[in-house]
């Protein structure tokens, strides 16, 4: 079974750099972010028309070319998680954690006995097919590997923020600040960037007393910089939709453009 290169890469310290995929569905798509020097792809079951067949193909290929690829289900619950682990997929994003029994519910999902309470599918891409190793071998290995990283984004998820930083697990901790925004009231105001890098703030170090990874999407290159700065292992840049506007619409301004 091939092991998970996201979570070595956090293991030895090092950042690790992606973007969201939110438009595009041809597995092809991780061999281009690769050959661009990204370290993962994120893709998005919760905002967008992704399949599950999808995610198997994709999550077929990113095993293939050692190129680890996170999903964000459509829901955080045991039907998603056990269907995305046993198609292959190492790393999961989990949207609207508010609270640590939610927390724990997930950590469960992901996890075999004793640990938790993940079902077995036996052979199958989340296995890579190997049947080398015995059962209890196969299910401790895949323990080791999976990567579950939380999302609060409402404020009655930050109430239980230390206890969901403190559980076995949840490896990394986010937030997502469209939705944390709107919860707490502030889209579109003066406060909303302030805010958010507070509760940004509050993440971090919740995550830091509790020895767990963070994540954070950033717009910008400026803002991708601040954050890895301060600490964030987890970096995902943009999204394919909003990174491909941006160059076809400077493109043509610049083409129009008389000289």
């Amino acid at each position: 079974m091939r092991a998970n290169r996201l979570r070595a890469g956090i293991a030895r310290g090092e950042v690790q750099l992606g973007t969201w995929v939110n438009m595009i569905r041809t597995p092809a798509v991780l061999t281009l972010l690769q050959a661009a020097g990204l370290d993962f792809a994120r893709l998005d079951m919760e905002h967008t028309g992704t399949s599950i067949e999808t995610v198997a193909d994709m999550a077929a290929l990113a095993r293939a070319l050692d190129f680890p690829l996170v999903v964000r289900p459509p829901r955080a619950n045991r039907e998603w998680i056990t269907r995305l682990l046993d198609v292959g997929v190492w790393n999961l994003h989990c949207p609207q954690v508010e609270s640590a029994a939610h927390a724990a519910e997930i950590a469960a999902a992901a996890r075999y006995a004793p640990r938790g309470l993940r079902g077995n599918a036996g052979h199958s891409p989340g296995t890579d097919y190997d049947l080398c190793a015995t059962v209890e071998q196969r299910r401790a290995f895949a323990d080791q590997q999976v990567f579950v990283t939380v999302m609060l984004e409402t404020a009655a998820a930050f109430a239980d923020l230390d206890a969901i930083a403190a559980m076995d697990g949840i490896d990394a901790l986010t937030l997502g600040p469209a939705d944390l925004s709107q919860d707490l009231g502030i889209t579109g105001t003066p406060d909303q960037e302030r805010i958010l890098d507070e509760k940004r703030d509050l993440v971090l170090a919740a995550a830091r007393r509790h020895n767990k990874a963070t994540a954070m999407l950033c717009a910008t290159v400026e803002q991708s910089r601040q954050w890895r700065a301060a600490g964030v292992q987890i970096i995902a840049f943009s999204s394919d939709s909003e990174v491909l506007h941006r160059a076809y619409a400077g493109a043509m301004a610049a083409i129009r453009t008389e000289s």
